[in-house]
């Protein structure tokens, strides 16, 4: 179907304002129009509390953002890993999006603000994240929570984290997971499905873009690509992972990595949904203030949450 008038209008605005590709920008540069294109939000979502705090991490503290709905503890926790190609992103790019999780699914959401490449290059963002997991386990109650109701998520880089912290906590035996929530994840480093040739440019990502954040994840180390823990969908064996939502967008150079990654999972005996959104583009889940689908998607994910809490 053709691009919905909502994310054209969005697109053209974009063109509008000129500037260069973010392929073309420095790091310093393309963080700062990140921040500054987060600033410009809808109505915040209210919540009990949001309360920031450092825990120990491999290599130093990991910053994070704790999320509290209103309602009565214990709560389920949602751990969330934001986007930005593990180059961009932190807890205020992606509040607005932790804010409406933790309000319409009633958990607690941890956004942890991972090491950024290209200063910490990979593993450092899946040890951080998996190291963040393994303290909110042992913290939960601390938090309001229920150690036995913990999911993870995140978006585009955070949806490639979730996939590997999954991995992660299936190859090491903890902590215990109830669910994965995979919003347009990046699953595979190579650019050869239709969806990258399809897409390659004039949908706000483009194929070039992914480039560049390939390359300062893995820096001089690119035969590090088919690592399952960098590419998830490389791993030999996807069976006894928790539960999955997987929200992908039509024009999107990773909607055919994010669908051929929930297809292995189905193939796994994983339950597993995955969901097309049609008509709009990566990055669209955090824009509700400007595209009806994103609220369309963000309820979905809610309701998937409420309802894989209560399989305990």
């Amino acid at each position: 179907m053709p691009v919905d008038s909502q994310t054209q209008a969005l697109l053209d605005q974009l063109v509008s304002l000129g500037g260069q590709p973010l392929s073309a920008m420095s790091v310093a540069d393309a963080r700062r129009m990140m921040e500054m294109m987060s600033a410009v939000r809808g109505a915040q979502v209210e919540v009990a509390s949001a309360v920031d705090r450092s825990i120990p991490g491999p290599q130093g503290e990991i910053p994070l953002r704790i999320y509290t709905p209103t309602g009565s503890a214990p709560f389920p926790i949602l751990v969330y890993f934001h986007g930005g190609g593990w180059v961009l992103g932190s807890l205020e790019t992606h509040d607005g999006v932790c804010r409406s999780l933790a309000a319409g699914a009633g958990c607690i959401v941890v956004s942890v603000d991972y090491r950024l490449a290209p200063e910490h290059r990979y593993p450092a963002a899946p040890d951080d994240c998996y190291a963040a997991t393994q303290w909110v386990h042992a913290h939960a109650s601390e938090l309001g929570g229920d150690a036995k109701r913990i999911a993870i998520g995140g978006d585009s880089a955070g949806g490639n984290l979730t996939a590997v912290v999954a991995q992660m906590a299936h190859d090491r035996g903890a902590p215990p997971l109830v669910f994965q929530l995979l919003i347009y994840p990046a699953t595979d480093a190579r650019y050869d499905t239709p969806s990258y040739r399809d897409n390659a440019s004039g949908y706000l990502l483009t194929t070039d873009d992914m480039r560049w954040f390939w390359d300062h994840y893995l820096g001089d180390a690119p035969e590090r690509r088919d690592e399952p823990y960098a590419s998830p969908l490389r791993a030999k064996s996807l069976t006894g992972l928790p539960p999955a939502l997987v929200i992908t967008a039509e024009f999107d150079p990773l909607r055919d990595e994010g669908e051929a990654y929930a297809a292995r999972l189905k193939q796994a005996g994983v339950p597993t949904r995955a969901t097309r959104y049609d008509g709009t583009i990566h990055g669209f889940f955090g824009m509700g203030a400007m595209i009806d689908k994103a609220n369309d998607a963000v309820k979905e994910a809610c309701g998937t949450l409420r309802l894989a809490f209560t399989r305990r």
